[in-house]
């Protein structure tokens, strides 16, 4: 069977806005809406009613409100565990927070009074970072499992290992043989997946941290890394991140 990686067709993207001042929070959604009428928006008042919410939003424009809106994102980005990476963008009169800001991964730091042209340009490459992401969580690939075909999240693969004539397939849900070769498997999963040694292909997602030996994966598990392609590994992953992956270390 020929694996192919797929990418789902999703609709809309969730915005939320986290402002405690109503007249500047309806503001903002007006914006959000003039600019981009097909994105679907919630506003919310605190962090924490924000946290109580049940969406999963693509996007956050936050306000730090003492370290309110820090101590969200922090928790947002706790909740992500490898898997999708919302872009947070904060809107706010605190110049003070802005190097703890980035310690959250934010994708921008707005200073009130907010300027409507720099807000559209900002939400504009928001939105593009977030239909990135959203493709990327999208991916996934038909494999035979089981004796059944079944639909394989790659966000859900930890890693590959290789087993004689055979793959081994970890992933957060359990672990599947399949009668393919590791060459094929890294031809289908592409340049989210790295040989980091002869026998395993890693996800980078799912890496917590690494050595010039070893991998440690968010799971707690150890690969071996092939001494003679850590600064190929590094190299790579280095390009992964930069091109907007989930990054954990």
């Amino acid at each position: 069977m020929d694996e192919r990686v797929i990418s789902d067709a999703r609709a809309g993207l969730a915005v939320a806005v986290c402002e405690p001042n109503e007249e500047l929070r309806d503001e903002l959604v007006q914006m959000i809406a003039k600019e981009k009428p097909e994105a679907q928006v919630a506003s919310f008042d605190s962090g924490d009613t924000l946290l109580a919410s049940e969406t999963d939003f693509a996007i956050y424009f936050l306000d730090i409100q003492g370290a309110d809106g820090l101590e969200a994102a922090r928790e947002l980005r706790s909740r992500e565990r490898g898997g999708a990476s919302a872009v947070i963008v904060f809107v706010t009169g605190y110049r003070d927070y802005m190097e703890e800001a980035f310690d959250v991964h934010a994708f921008q730091y707005l200073v009130k009074p907010v300027d409507g042209k720099k807000f559209a340009e900002v939400l504009s490459a928001a939105w593009m970072e977030a239909e990135a992401v959203r493709r990327r969580e999208g991916r996934h690939i038909l494999l035979k499992l089981d004796g059944i075909m079944r639909k394989v999240a790659l966000r859900d693969i930890l890693y590959l290992e290789s087993r004689n004539k055979k793959v081994a397939i970890h992933t957060t849900e359990g672990s599947h043989e399949i009668r393919r070769s590791m060459e094929t498997m890294e031809t289908a999963l592409g340049e989210g997946f790295y040989r980091c040694h002869r026998c395993y292909l890693v996800n980078f997602a799912r890496i917590a941290d690494y050595g010039p030996r070893t991998i440690r994966l968010e799971n707690g598990e150890h690969l071996m890394l092939a001494e003679k392609k850590y600064a190929d590994f590094v190299k790579n992953y280095l390009r992964y991140a930069k091109d907007g992956g989930v990054v954990r270390v």
